[in-house]
């Protein structure tokens, strides 16, 4: 039966604003031997699954700096570090990256987003009813389109690696569980 690792001594070595990264020295239950680990501590994060009444998702085009690459994704991002509501941060984050609003907006999944290195969970929120009420209010590092992807097309975008950011991709298959009944909201 594999055992957590006992924790002996964790040190700060930066805080960059987006995550902190630590150092954790921790033992091997198996080996009894002192180990480094270097963990990114995190704010949690939120993906929404926007639906539109025809069908659609709200999804937006946007520059990613790791990859640079123009990604398809769907709206989301980090939780304030007030925030402790994820379904309130995506009602949030889909208001200003699109100007959408909608129904019945619910936790459909939760993740760990990386658990090897990251500490934070990712949350996909789905919210039903969409539609266009507000202007974007982007934050100063954000530069959005806004496309609506018929929901039947997303299998094939996802197959032919147009959509490619991997927690998008979890947050898709947990909405295809849920439509699937699979999976409940």
């Amino acid at each position: 039966m594999i055992k957590p690792w006992e924790k002996i001594s964790s040190k700060l070595l930066g805080d960059f604003r987006i995550f902190k990264l630590r150092t954790d020295v921790k033992i091997s239950p198996r080996t009894g031997r002192e180990h480094d680990f270097f963990i990114l501590d995190s704010v949690n994060w939120v993906n929404v699954i926007a639906v539109t009444p025809d069908q659609k998702l709200v999804m937006v085009e946007q520059f990613r700096h790791g990859s640079n690459t123009v990604e398809l994704e769907i709206p989301g991002g980090m939780m304030d570090p007030h925030e402790t509501d994820p379904v309130a941060t995506a009602v949030r984050e889909l208001r200003e990256e699109t100007g959408y609003e909608g129904d019945n907006a619910r936790l459909l999944g939760k993740i760990h987003s990386n658990p090897a290195i990251l500490s934070n969970v990712t949350y996909t929120v789905l919210i039903e009813n969409c539609h266009l009420k507000h202007g974007v209010e982007f934050d100063h590092g954000e530069d959005l389109i806004t496309r609506l992807v018929p929901v039947a097309d997303i299998p094939k975008l996802v197959a032919d690696e147009k959509i490619s950011h991997s927690l998008v991709v979890v947050a898709l298959y947990h909405f295809d569980l849920w439509q699937r009944g699979i999976k409940k909201a």
